[in-house]
């Protein structure tokens, strides 16, 4: 028996404690509280969950929702979630400082929001799916790939995109 960690159903997984950029830390650090994995979420509990990460700094813990709604949704909204779950990571890297990674994620989650040619068809015509803002999404996604190949330095709280209107009633698909 080797000594790495294993979760309760004995996968691999790592126990030591991450950062908010979910960063490994040492054994006994403090760390910020994981997400836990495989919750089965509403749409607008998705999108709510995801925006206070984000809001607080955690892109990378924000992946991890969009992750579940990815995974455990209906296949027709799997590009939806996908591709914000692309955005948060590629945010998560240009925040670590990984210019090339961040940027590139970033570009590929605006691509498949808009629907610019991604395999998986993209959101483009949707409308505002779960006011989720598609386009204004598109554009901060671009935009800030663009400055992040550019050197600037990424603060992730500052950096945080709005999802959609703070107000309003979601929409379903």
């Amino acid at each position: 028996m080797n000594g790495r960690d294993r979760d309760t159903e004995g996968r691999a997984r790592s126990a030591r404690p991450r950062d908010g950029l979910g960063r490994p830390l040492a054994y006994g650090e403090a760390g910020v509280e994981r997400q836990p994995e495989g919750v089965v979420r509403t749409p607008a509990e998705t999108v709510e969950q995801a925006q206070r990460l984000l809001d607080a700094g955690m892109p990378f813990h924000a992946h991890e929702v969009f992750e579940d709604a990815w995974k455990s949704g209906p296949a027709a909204e799997a590009a939806l979630w996908r591709a914000l779950a692309q955005l948060a990571v590629g945010l998560t890297h240009a925040a670590r400082g990984n210019a090339v990674g961040g940027a590139r994620l970033l570009r590929r989650g605006a691509t498949a929001l808009a629907g610019d040619g991604d395999a998986a068809g993209g959101t483009a015509g949707g409308g505002a799916p779960y006011g989720i803002d598609v386009p204004g999404l598109v554009r901060w996604a671009r935009e800030l790939a663009g400055r992040v190949e550019a050197g600037a330095a990424v603060d992730a709280a500052a950096e945080a995109p709005r999802l959609g209107p703070p107000s309003g009633r979601p929409k379903p698909l």
